[in-house]
């Protein structure tokens, strides 16, 4: 089984996205490599925002094995997505 991938989709444009930054670089940190964690500018990277019907940002998508475990929209705390994630490690 692969590891869980969370992706954070956020723009440079967006208050919220820069409060959430820093979180996801916390997350980055305390996971290192047991979760794939990427960044995915919606400006940059419209076709895979629109491939994961992104509506609003920040979105967060929790992933393992290629299935969207969980998604959230807007600012999440760090306690919130690392309970996710603990249940996939």
């Amino acid at each position: 089984m692969g590891k869980p991938i969370l992706l954070d989709f956020s723009a440079t444009w967006c208050g919220p996205c820069k409060m959430q930054k820093p979180i996801i670089d916390d997350l980055k940190e305390k996971y290192g490599d047991q979760v794939d964690i990427k960044e995915v500018d919606v400006d940059e990277n419209g076709e895979m925002a629109r491939n994961y019907n992104v509506m609003a940002v920040p979105t967060i998508v929790i992933e393992k094995d290629g299935e969207e475990v969980k998604r959230f929209t807007g600012l999440k705390q760090a306690d919130v997505l690392s309970a996710e994630l603990d249940k996939l490690l």
